[in-house]
């Protein structure tokens, strides 16, 4: 897809060049032959990036990973959970999980750093607000969080469904070992312990449209 989208930009470049030759030099007639000359050539340049650029989209297509079907009896067998997942086009759920568990460590990393660049990135807009007033409350506290995460006990898929507006939605119970603080701004703790591991469970929503090119999902909620 990368390949296919900077043949893209080639070809709007090609194009914004032909239109400004002709706009330039099109009412000089002395200069006819190198305005015709310069039209062929963007042609034919045109023409040639075109035709690479569906090659590459077809290869790319034809070397997708099909989704993974099932013999009637075996779907039969399946949780009504791992029964919507095989209707989500190329999806791994070994990789969705593994993608789950660096996302969950990015955006606790990100939240308790005040790092709302990292976190527009990763959550829809209302989460977002959610974690910003947090963030702003904290500031004007001048309270600082600090999280030493263990590792996981547990990361497991516990509901997925499809909507109306053909967007998959997929909840993720995380079971994970952290150190948890709060400090003022001494440094004094005022909430938790630095020698306490927690063993906290979440319960966090990702979704992603399943006809969007982007393989990313997006956290739209979190609980505990």
């Amino acid at each position: 897809m990368i390949h296919y989208l900077d043949l893209l930009v080639l070809l709007i470049v090609v194009i914004f060049i032909f239109q400004k030759l002709f706009s330039v030099l099109g009412t000089r007639n002395i200069q006819e032959k190198r305005i015709r000359l310069s039209k062929e050539n963007a042609e034919k340049l045109y023409n040639i990036l075109k035709n690479e650029a569906d090659k590459m989209q077809m290869e790319e297509n034809n070397s997708a990973e099909p989704m993974e079907l099932k013999p009637l009896e075996e779907t039969e067998n399946l949780s009504d959970t791992d029964k919507i997942l095989i209707k989500i086009p190329n999806f791994k759920k070994d990789k969705f999980l593994k993608s789950a568990e660096n996302a969950f460590r990015i955006i606790t990393t990100a939240f308790n750093q005040a790092d709302v660049e990292t976190l527009e990135m990763l959550l829809n807009k209302n989460l977002l607000k959610k974690f910003q007033d947090v963030i702003e409350n904290r500031k004007q506290n001048k309270i600082s969080a600090e999280t030493d995460f263990i590792g996981f006990d547990k990361v497991e898929i516990i509901k997925a469904q499809i909507k109306d507006n053909n967007v998959a939605e997929i909840a993720v119970e995380f079971v994970s070992e952290q150190v948890n603080i709060l400090r003022d701004a001494d440094g004094n703790v005022i909430e938790g312990d630095e020698n306490y591991i927690q063993n906290i469970t979440d319960i966090w929503t990702f979704e992603r449209a399943i006809s969007s090119a982007s393989p990313n999902w997006i956290l739209v909620s979190t609980k505990k």
